[in-house]
């Protein structure tokens, strides 16, 4: 092929590339926009009339000091939740939009640091797709769409701990990579006051990411070659040991103490029945994962961006990487996903076991735990084989005919798992609008009936995303979200229209 014909087609697949990019920007960015957008909708379901009305009353400090007292001991997750709802419902319709920013951010400065280590190029454009395209399938793909993205007190127990782990992350790569010992001191610090609070906040996220950091800083250990300097050990062991205080203050407060004292007595979580019991369970929770093929556009977005980073040329300072670890530590790393993500998951779902019983394993927004790094795991598996095969074509000869190929399918395989979430974000789009108009009418009411001094309101359950709504239980005495309801509302009770 002659040198014309091959810088046309060099410039051809150039000129690809963005487009291949902005479709997917265009793609994920709308459904993410919608999310965003739905938070103007949100209205208080479940455990936000009890977060709302403490958070009213009590203040950030008094929610916080209830939660350890009285409540579950999450001290970290009832000072989010002071904030969230600290302005009335204002917090609440605008954490989406947060999340969503804080985590694109967060996932595209990760991306660069990633690519960066392979010695090639980050492609912005790419990495904002990357970044979006795998927001879309974690808030999406799953069961439980309201509750990942919508619901603040799932969002902070479950979709929030991940986001703070993208960018504690970035922070340890930063802090390991300092050469001067008070700022390195200060980000080991910081590694652990994090972790702490993250034990405090999610007691999923504490097990899943505790065990990501425990690998990382056994592979870390200088004499494995992986590492030169015990930094990035100790900034794991710093995170490890502030987790594992955080989950003892919360374990031993009052509050958690209350919640045990209400679950009736059961089995051994290590007996042979509850271990197989926690073992079907979790093979029913990936069987419903692994039936929402849309999870797999993390890995073409992955191999896109492979492709795209692989044609860019070499970062500043940067040769084309050779193999410096050896084999066996390569593919302890390669492997180190599948590994937490299996274990991890597990772990969540004995959490769940213990928690809730057999039906535990349905509670889906904690799936987000480790969904998250499932779906980043997918897309570096696809961009390791993206780079390798650029420069392989490369070798061949054969990039400028086969690159336009695999740059259009992987782009195309990307966009199809977007496409079908389509569906579920108009039904959540229905449903959240639906229930807001209903919501106001019947909030409105109220607040009309109880200024002219009634103290007993009727109340109709609207019912959203699988949530509890007042009398989910026959006895009044124990339906804690008709209480609170009634607090929010300063009144004395409510009943069923």
């Amino acid at each position: 092929m002659s040198t014309a014909s091959t810088e046309g087609n060099r410039r051809f697949v150039r000129r690809l590339l963005p487009v291949a990019g902005s479709c997917l920007v265009a793609a994920a960015g709308a459904l993410i926009a919608v999310g965003c957008f739905l938070g103007l909708y949100l209205r208080p379901t479940s455990d936000d009339w009890c977060a709302a009305w403490k958070s009213r009353d009590l203040g950030v400090l008094g929610i916080t000091h209830d939660f350890y007292a009285t409540q579950n001991g999450r001290i970290t997750n009832a000072f989010l939740s002071g904030i969230v709802y600290g302005d009335g419902l204002a917090g609440m319709k605008i954490l989406p939009s947060v999340i969503a920013v804080a985590f694109t951010i967060g996932l595209v400065l990760l991306g660069i640091r990633f690519l960066r280590c392979l010695g090639v190029k980050p492609p912005v454009l790419l990495l904002v797709a990357a970044s979006l395209a795998v927001q879309a399938v974690i808030y999406y793909g799953g069961t439980r769409s309201y509750q990942v993205l919508l619901w603040a007190p799932a969002t902070i127990s479950h979709t929030i701990p991940s986001v703070i782990g993208v960018w504690a992350l970035l922070l340890g790569i930063w802090t390991v990579r300092q050469p001067r010992a008070p700022v390195r001191a200060g980000g080991f610090a910081a590694a652990f006051l994090i972790g702490f609070a993250i034990g405090t906040l999610s007691e999923s996220f504490s097990l899943v990411s505790g065990l990501l950091a425990a690998c990382v800083g056994l592979l870390a250990v200088p004499r494995l070659g992986l590492a030169q300097t015990w930094h990035p050990f100790t900034w794991c062991l710093l995170w490890c040991s502030g987790i594992v205080c955080g989950l003892i203050v919360l374990t031993t407060s009052p509050g958690a103490r209350w919640r045990r004292a209400q679950q009736p007595a059961k089995e051994s979580m290590l007996s042979a029945g509850e271990l197989r019991g926690t073992y079907e369970d979790w093979l029913h929770m990936w069987d419903t994962v692994t039936g929402q093929w849309a999870y797999l556009g993390a890995a073409a977005v992955g191999l896109l961006l492979g492709l795209g980073a692989g044609l860019a040329a070499p970062a500043p300072g940067k040769r084309e990487p050779g193999r410096t670890v050896p084999r066996r530590m390569l593919v302890a790393l390669l492997l180190l996903p599948v590994l937490v993500v299996a274990l991890g998951s597990f772990a969540v779902v004995v959490g769940l076991r213990s928690g809730y019983g057999p039906s535990g394993w349905t509670y889906a927004r904690t799936w987000t735990n480790y969904l998250v790094p499932m779906e980043l795991a997918l897309c570096a598996y696809g961009v390791l084989p993206g780079v390798w095969a650029r420069r392989y074509l490369a070798r061949r000869g054969a990039a400028a005919v086969v690159l336009p190929a695999g740059i259009v399918a992987a782009a195309g395989l990307a966009l199809a798992s977007l496409a079908v979430l389509v569906p579920s974000v108009k039904q959540l789009t229905t449903a959240t609008v639906t229930r807001a108009v209903a919501w106001d009418a019947q909030n409105f009411r109220i607040r009309t009936e109880a200024a002219a001094g009634a103290t007993d309101l009727g109340y109709r359950p609207l019912h959203i995303g699988s949530l509890a709504e007042p009398f989910f239980t026959s006895a009044y005495e124990r339906d804690w979200v008709a209480a609170c309801v009634s607090n929010w509302y300063g009144i004395e009770r409510i009943h069923r229209l």
